[in-house]
């Protein structure tokens, strides 16, 4: 058997679980306070006057293609580190393993908007959505210990994100 990154949890009285929660947990603090810091950076407050407004950037003489190509190598450089730690709890990779990974990720950014709302400070929307994140998985969980088939994950997943984003809507009449 090949070690991975959480087979140190046996060693120290931890089940493997448990390792996977607390590196997680690890791996989660360091990716926020990285992103928190870089975002309070020049660099970063281009990159994210970029998203909400490029005509406004590029006329104050930033390269908005630079700044699109920056977004695009973080964003893909935590698509990595996730997968490769998702490959190392499960023991292998798969084409299918990240399916359905895109409407996780916007599942936890809408439902951590309902709850946190949507405008506040930066690190606490970065909270929101990890909030978020947990809050789905938790649904989930308690969807598949009810008895649902997994193919009824999908149906379920849009009805929740349907919702989410119907909350808001409801709660501003």
């Amino acid at each position: 058997q090949t070690e991975s990154l959480y087979d140190w949890g046996p060693m120290v009285g931890l089940t493997v679980s448990q390792s996977t929660l607390v590196v997680g947990v690890i791996a989660v603090t360091i990716v926020i306070a990285l992103l928190y810091w870089f975002f309070g950076t020049e660099l970063g407050n281009a990159l994210r006057a970029t998203g909400n407004n490029e005509q406004m950037v590029r006329a104050v003489g930033v390269n908005t293609d630079y700044t699109k190509l920056l977004g695009l190598v973080i964003s893909n450089a935590l698509i990595a580190l996730s997968g490769a730690m998702v490959g190392q709890s499960v023991g292998y990779g798969d084409v299918k393993i990240g399916m359905g990974a895109i409407v996780m990720g916007l599942a936890s950014i809408v439902i951590g908007e309902v709850i946190f709302g949507r405008y506040g400070s930066f690190l606490k929307r970065l909270i929101a959505i990890i909030v978020g994140s947990i809050i789905y998985r938790i649904i989930i969980a308690i969807v598949i210990q009810l008895g649902l088939s997994t193919d009824d994950l999908k149906l379920l997943t849009a009805f929740n994100v349907a919702l989410a984003l119907t909350i808001p809507v409801l709660m501003a009449n």
